[in-house]
């Protein structure tokens, strides 16, 4: 398999309302953590910073211009990767031991993380058998209704235990903005990880369903609007008896 260089490991586009999506596209979509960046008056966020491989303030310029927090939706390796880089980072409390001491089975990269995922390389010295997350303490712990504020913006913390205990979304009321982690996206739900909880993921899933929400940034796959996101709620709680 080819190697990329760290010039090419990441993609920036616009998505409106002060978002970038970055991404890694050399990691197969399934596997490839959407990061979002969002422009506040105050500070900016980043919503989850990728698997790590290849430094994100290095190689993205966009997330070093002002003071930025990075929030991790969930502590699963491909999400959690460059929290390290940044000063402010934030998780739900439940899952603030896995950000500070990443394992490889806590984070899923003993399960995951295999040059399978890939369509070209890390750049060296990356060997999979020996990749593991840089530990990143967090400086913030969430819980559910606590409010991360960018001056101009807000986003509700939402707690959505399922996918694994510390899960969380991020919604913007005033914008009906969703960043919903892996709890919701367009493709494949992974309910199965060793702390998945099918009995939360559902209780979850009826909590959120009937938030305003205008268009959803999901963890993975593309952005959709409301309508379609109340769907794939829909679907999944039938397709778990629910």
């Amino acid at each position: 398999m080819r190697v990329a260089t760290a010039e090419t490991w990441y993609r920036t586009t616009g998505a409106g309302d002060g978002i970038t999506l970055i991404a890694e596209p050399h990691i197969l979509e399934f596997y490839r953590c959407n990061i979002w960046h969002v422009r506040g008056r105050g500070r900016d966020m980043l919503v989850d910073s990728g698997m790590g491989v290849v430094s994100l303030r290095r190689q993205v310029p966009l997330v070093t211009e002002r003071p930025c927090i990075a929030v991790a939706s969930h502590t699963h390796f491909d999400h959690i990767g460059c929290h390290h880089e940044f000063d402010e980072r934030a998780v739900h409390k439940v899952e603030a031991e896995i950000l500070a001491c990443p394992s490889r089975r806590a984070t899923l990269a003993d399960r995951y993380a295999t040059d399978e995922i890939f369509t070209a390389l890390p750049p060296p010295p990356y060997a999979s058998a020996a990749y593991e997350v840089t530990p990143a303490p967090a400086t913030r712990l969430l819980s559910a209704g606590d409010i991360v504020d960018l001056g101009d913006r807000h986003f509700e913390v939402i707690h959505t235990p399922g996918h694994s205990p510390g899960g969380i979304v991020l919604f913007e009321r005033a914008t009906g903005i969703l960043f919903s982690g892996d709890t919701v996206y367009d493709g494949p739900l992974i309910d199965d990880a060793y702390h998945s909880d099918i009995d939360a993921y559902v209780a979850s899933m009826k909590r959120i369903r009937d938030l305003p929400v205008r268009v959803v940034h999901g963890g993975h796959f593309p952005s959709f609007d409301g309508a379609r996101y109340r769907e794939l709620i829909r679907v999944w709680l039938e397709s778990r008896g629910a």
